[in-house]
């Protein structure tokens, strides 16, 4: 494939900084974009999405710190700006500073574990919020961020599809003895266990590059569901589907 011309490039790079002008990322009342951030999306430079839930429940004090530092620092060093995702005090923070960043760390899993159904309470009730890859993916997109970076994504559990049928069996004694519809509907549409991260992939136009789905969930039948979501799905110069190990 030939490589873009660099009047072609410079075409891109001025319809971005338009849009972005047009519409500026920190026009938004309801998050606070950083100023790093904001310079980066308004200049066309390459920012990347970063979750914060495994700062406040994947690892303990210092080590949490750590690694957010050393993840961050790696982004920068590939000519990119990082901006890590949190809530505080109510408030969606996109783009963390250090200060911040500890304050997180600190916290651990007294802060909410925050996917995007948790987003509108969590505001409400001007409580702290660890981003998971749903809602992370949804404030990436509101601001324009078009890559996340992530661990591993959620997804289908196992021996799920069992359970359900064992719910239904119960649904239809219960409807012979009730004639309840409600009920039985709800009931019967009981799904298996699948992580918002699969229904958020499906409609949230951002591209998540991960280490895969957990290897404790059902890969198989996650993989099927992304398909069903419309949700393309590639591997990097691998043929295998990875399975995250934590």
């Amino acid at each position: 494939m030939a490589s873009s011309s660099p009047s072609s490039s410079s075409a891109v790079k001025r319809l971005s900084n338009l849009s972005n002008h047009l519409c500026p990322t920190n026009s938004n009342p309801l998050v606070k974009v950083s100023a790093q951030v904001s310079q980066a999306l308004s200049t066309g430079l390459p920012v990347v999405a970063l979750e914060s839930t495994i700062i406040s429940h994947g690892m303990p004090y210092l080590q949490n710190l750590e690694t957010a530092k050393e993840v961050e620092a790696i982004v920068r060093d590939n000519g990119a700006v990082p901006a890590t995702i949190a809530i505080l005090d109510g408030v969606p923070c996109i783009g963390l500073n250090l200060e911040q960043l500890e304050r997180l760390a600190r916290m651990g899993k007294s802060a909410q574990k925050t996917a995007r159904k948790d987003i509108a309470y969590v505001v409400a009730t001007k409580r702290n919020g660890a981003t998971t890859v749903s809602a992370t993916m949804f404030f990436a997109a509101m601001v324009g961020i078009p890559v996340f970076v992530t661990g591993g994504v959620g997804g289908v559990h196992r021996h799920g599809e069992h359970a359900c049928g064992l719910i239904q069996k119960i649904a239809r004694i219960f409807y012979a003895f009730t004639n309840c519809n409600f009920l039985l509907l709800m009931f019967q549409n009981a799904a298996m266990d699948i992580s918002s991260d699969l229904t958020e992939l499906g409609r949230t136009p951002v591209a998540v590059v991960s280490a895969g789905v957990k290897s404790i969930l059902d890969i198989p039948r996650t993989l099927e569901y992304l398909e069903a979501q419309g949700v393309c799905v590639a591997a990097y110069k691998t043929n295998e589907f990875p399975a995250f190990f934590y």
